[in-house]
């Protein structure tokens, strides 16, 4: 096997095992892998509708309102009125159960002792690595959205 074979199959074992992961803690926390991506996104972006939320999970308005009832229910999220417009809604987190922290508290301490025994040069380059190929995956995936 080559080289260039070789990092192909250990990045896909990599990516693998991110997304095994985020299906077990989903699960752990009684939620689907879309629920904690939608939770993902909430904490990376913020609040915004329902309509925002869809787009960036890519699930139509049925499937949405469902996963913002499942996000509520359990605690995760709070509907409240958008401040510009009183007849729409926002969706933002709630300070709710602190069950998925406690879930992935062991894989946080695991990565942080990994990347914690890189030199700081080192830590850059892997920091810009994930910056550069979230933007790669980012906009590979409005490509796929664009042409279906």
């Amino acid at each position: 096997m080559s080289t260039s074979e070789d990092a192909s199959r250990i990045y896909r074992q990599y990516l693998s095992a991110v997304m095994l992961h985020g299906h077990a803690s989903a699960k752990a926390c009684d939620l689907g892998a879309t629920d904690l991506y939608a939770l993902n996104i909430l904490d990376l972006s913020g609040a915004m509708t329902p309509g925002e939320l869809g787009a960036r999970t890519g699930l139509t308005t049925g499937p949405t309102t469902r996963l913002i009832d499942r996000l509520e229910q359990a605690g995760y999220v709070r509907r409240v009125p958008d401040p510009g417009d009183r007849r729409k809604v926002i969706v933002e987190p709630a300070d709710g159960p602190v069950l998925l922290d406690t879930v992935l508290a062991p894989v946080r301490r695991q990565i942080g002792q990994i990347i914690g025994g890189y030199t700081p040069e080192e830590r850059q380059v892997l920091f810009d690595y994930f910056a550069r190929a979230a933007r790669a995956y980012q906009d590979a995936t409005e490509d796929l959205n664009a042409a279906l």
